[in-house]
């Protein structure tokens, strides 16, 4: 099969036809239809910021990818070849006490396909039939691959409700985007959003953000925009920093009521220097690091607003690429 293989311990990766991996006990070869390139994808391909320290070469990589059932390998009960299916990327153990509480998406063992395990940008590939969602028969490939990352924006927005909140959402990358249109259908009041690309601005606004501002101010002029806002005066009842930003991350703690609730999604580069009692004790603020998707109950509720119509999937799309052009793709 063609695949892209991470081969080395520096910048790019490279096509290499390989042999077609076979299912072991309990998993599934899967013939893979869309792969997504995610923001995570990046550091492996350019090898920087935490890639070396995690990843070991030479591995297939790519994690956002949907596809159909191909070949079964002994005690995979509950598909059958020809199913269409979606990939969870984390691979849990389902026997630690994180995963026996409920919260899979935090498995002390937790193995990230594409990362610790071969992953999606190829042919095919092979994962346990555990971390396998079957698509309803409509559901089209091209939606399919982005379940996964819109799964972390709707557990990011929804880990609290917003229904008649004001929320402030850090960055208009794929998950912020669909972080604002979940917010609207959520029923929030008020959805402002910072974003310095004027292309991804513009999405923002038409996906449903009431205001979008440029992060290319002053931090303090950001800040005075953001409050001059009528019902932000005292600061938003609800954060989500999407971007990574450390700069935004640290706005974050300021540009919240007292009481106001923090989503973490985006992974800043060092330390933030957040003081406990300041700003976070005294005020009431309560945060959420956001670690992937709540496993499988997102699952289920994005797969229910997909199949409504209630959010466009496609809005995050910008390029289209057959697995022979990968390499132009991160390009």
């Amino acid at each position: 099969m063609l695949a892209l293989v991470k081969t080395k311990r520096e910048l790019g990766a490279e096509l290499q036809e390989i042999q077609t991996p076979k299912p072991g006990q309990g998993e599934a070869l899967v013939r893979v239809h869309r792969a997504s390139i995610c923001g995570s994808d990046l550091p492996i391909y350019s090898w920087s910021s935490w890639a070396p320290d995690r990843v070991h070469p030479p591995i297939i990589f790519g994690h956002e990818i949907c596809g159909q059932v191909a070949q079964l390998g002994k005690g995979v009960k509950r598909f059958k070849s020809g199913d269409r299916v979606a990939i969870e990327s984390h691979i849990f153990c389902d026997n630690c006490a994180s995963c026996l509480a409920g919260d899979r998406h935090l498995c002390r063992k937790m193995a990230l396909i594409g990362v610790d395990v071969n992953g999606g940008f190829a042919q095919y590939v092979v994962v346990p039939e555990r971390v396998l969602w079957k698509l309803d028969s409509q559901m089209p490939y091209d939606h399919a691959s982005l379940m996964e990352p819109m799964g972390n924006a709707l557990y990011a927005t929804c880990v609290e409700p917003v229904q008649g909140k004001t929320v402030l959402i850090m960055g208009c990358g794929p998950q912020g985007l669909y972080a604002i249109q979940i917010a609207k259908i959520k029923g929030a009041s008020l959805i402002v959003a910072v974003e310095k690309s004027p292309y991804r601005a513009k999405l923002a606004k038409k996906l449903g953000a009431h205001y979008v501002f440029g992060s290319e101010t002053s931090l303090k002029q950001l800040m005075e925009k953001l409050l001059s806002l009528k019902q932000t005066k005292e600061g938003f009842d609800v954060c989500l920093e999407m971007s990574g930003s450390s700069t935004l991350s640290k706005m974050a703690f300021q540009i919240l009521r007292n009481g106001g609730r923090l989503s973490l999604f985006g992974i800043t580069a060092g330390k933030m220097g957040i003081d406990l009692g300041e700003d976070i004790i005294f005020r009431g603020i309560r945060i959420y690091g956001i670690l992937g998707r709540k496993l499988f109950e997102t699952w289920e509720e994005l797969d229910y607003l997909i199949r409504a119509g209630k959010v466009d999937l496609n809005s995050v799309v910008s390029h289209s690429f057959p697995l022979s052009g990968a390499i132009e793709a991160f390009k």
